[in-house]
């Protein structure tokens, strides 16, 4: 009877494992770290391996050469799955990897260039200085946040701001690049997402409570550092209404009489009268400023701010919905 040959050792919690025959060191050839995949056949021997349903996730392809290698999983909806993979510092230029799965995989400082990463899954991904220049990144999934946006995130909570700063640089660099690359590529809504979580990463760098964040934050609120148009409108509207309820208890003037809020008038007579302080706020909020109504009290200091408000948060409008349309 021939000796049964050791597989490899390599085995995830998710129930994930590899049947490869191992190496010496117990792992297989594609999962052991030690070994460098830049030999001129890795390149085919990785393609055929991946036809034949050999396990991708966890492989080790660090510093490998694989520059125009087809991972597509053709006809197929799904791609390949490499998970967890490790490609620190390979060369996959001008490589096939549509809709490839790298989730919670390492490309950091991978050389991407020319490469089709269409529909890729990149969820958790160590995304640090991969080279995305002329790289197709139409549909990619990042996820909400990245994996060094997390950590961040973490550290902060039990105190260790030292590396909750170096994260967030580190996510700035990541979100900067991608922006960049969506920008080239003429993906301007994707562009857009990844220069607002630029700038959030930048925010979270500067010290709590200092003028710069909080001018930072106020933008971000206000209309998503000019790429939310639709928060514009919502502080509108959010503005008229506290206005009107201003203007409802310190009166408004109206043919010579004073109109204000007291309990001696009924529920449908203060219904009406809240109603007219509408109508008034929206009037003040877009300068129109027809004069039937006119303030009185401390109604005429709310009624200059608004106006000033609304003059300019019109103006923001404008600017943001053209940015967003051009696009």
């Amino acid at each position: 009877m021939s000796e049964q040959k050791p597989t490899c050792c390599y085995h995830e919690d998710e129930g994930f494992s590899c049947t490869e025959v191992a190496e010496p060191s117990g792992l297989c050839y594609w999962h052991d770290p030690r070994i460098v995949k830049n030999k001129p056949e890795d390149k085919a021997r990785l393609e055929a391996y991946a036809k034949a349903g050999g396990m991708l996730r966890g492989i080790s392809l660090k510093r490998a050469d694989l520059a125009g290698i087809d991972l597509v999983k053709h006809h197929s909806k799904t791609g390949f799955d490499m998970s967890h993979a490790e490609l620190y510092r390979a060369n996959l230029r001008g490589a096939h990897m549509f809709n490839l799965n790298l989730e919670k995989a390492s490309l950091m400082k991978a050389d991407l260039r020319d490469a089709n990463v269409h529909c890729a899954n990149l969820i958790g991904t160590n995304l640090l200085g991969v080279k995305w220049r002329g790289t197709k990144i139409d549909n990619i999934c990042t996820g909400k946040m990245l994996k060094q946006e997390k950590m961040a995130k973490q550290a902060e909570k039990v105190g260790e701001m030292e590396i909750a700063l170096d994260y967030y640089e580190q996510s700035e660099e990541i979100y900067r690049d991608l922006h960049k690359a969506a920008d080239r590529q003429g993906l301007f809504a994707m562009a857009g997402f990844f220069m607002r979580k630029e700038l959030i990463m930048r925010r979270r760098r500067m010290p709590k409570l200092s003028l710069d964040r909080i001018i930072s934050k106020s933008i971000d609120l206000f209309c998503g550092y000019g790429e939310a148009p639709l928060r514009v409108i919502g502080f509108s509207v959010a503005l008229i209404f506290i206005c009107a309820i201003c203007y409802f208890f310190t009166g408004l003037n109206f043919d010579g009489q004073a109109h204000v809020f007291t309990t001696s008038l009924s529920f449908s007579e203060n219904i009406a009268l809240f109603l007219n302080c509408i109508y008034y706020s929206v009037v003040t909020f877009t300068t129109l400023g027809y004069g039937d109504f006119t303030p009185i009290g401390f109604s005429r200091a709310i009624a200059a701010i608004e106006a000033f408000t609304g003059s300019f948060t019109i103006a923001l409008f404008v600017v943001v919905f053209v940015k967003k349309m051009n696009r």
